[in-house]
């Protein structure tokens, strides 16, 4: 299930502090969703648990099609599509309540296609809760993501198709901020082979297994010289405030 590093699991320990702050967002939005629920790029189904007691109908999309079948089995009240976005096909006009996508329109293409059909599908006065990594944080190049944004690159993009959006930031205590200082120690001692920065000037899909391969090799250092630090970091060390510029992840509210 977890073939590349940008599926974080909840089994190996250490990705942990990475699979913690992907659970957040999850037990976040939990308070305040409601009623019919689309998620767009549920992937192994993370966060149903967490949202399917918040709302009376949900609806997951991923382009996987054994995680759809392995989810149904799972939540067979609950419907599940395999579907490589956008568009939403087959997904009506005003049907969803409440949108929820977590560190997915990094992996898109067509950025604009999909604001734009995630407006489409949902009920006027419905809310989109869209996260992504903050572009200032990344240690690296990740040859996985089609792009990064800065806070106001997507707020401006979003608020083409939304009248109001609300940009929010997902932080980490201190104990979270030692982990991504040890963390890009680790990267650091890795990059500086790359005197050539060919991280930048290479196409993604030449990086995507180096990136991997080093990806797993500074958490696995990391674990191995301070296994507590790893391991003690829970969702509870994340926290959502309105510094949207020094933060982790955006956290966006869309409002149609």
């Amino acid at each position: 299930m977890y073939k590349t590093t940008e599926i974080a699991s909840s089994e190996l320990v250490s990705d942990n502090p990475v699979h913690q702050r992907l659970l957040f967002p999850y037990i976040e939005v939990a308070k305040t969703i409601s009623g019919n629920l689309l998620e767009i790029g549920c992937g192994t189904g993370r966060g149903v648990a967490v949202l399917a007691p918040s709302v009376t109908h949900y609806t997951g999309v991923d382009k996987n099609e054994p995680l759809m079948t392995k989810l149904s089995a799972e939540y067979p009240n609950f419907k599940f599509i395999d579907m490589f976005l956008p568009p939403l096909k087959g997904l009506a006009d005003n049907t969803f309540d409440y949108i929820v996508t977590f560190q997915v329109i990094e992996h898109i293409e067509f950025d604009d296609e999909f604001i734009k059909e995630a407006h489409r599908v949902l009920k006027p006065g419905g809310k989109l809760i869209l996260t992504t990594v903050n572009k200032k944080y990344s240690l690296s190049r990740n040859p996985w993501h089609v792009r990064e944004y800065l806070a106001t690159e997507l707020r401006d993009l979003m608020l083409k198709y939304f009248p109001n959006v609300k940009t929010q930031g997902i932080h980490g205590n201190p104990k979270v901020m030692s982990y991504y200082d040890e963390n890009k120690r680790s990267v650091q001692k890795i990059t500086r082979f790359d005197i050539f920065n060919l991280q930048y000037k290479l196409p993604r899909w030449m990086l995507q297994i180096p990136y991997d391969i080093a990806n797993r090799m500074s958490r696995n250092l990391i674990q191995r010289s301070d296994n507590q630090l790893v391991s003690d970091i829970t969702w509870q060390d994340y926290f959502l405030n309105d510094d949207a510029e020094e933060c982790f992840d955006f956290y966006y509210t869309a409002t149609k």
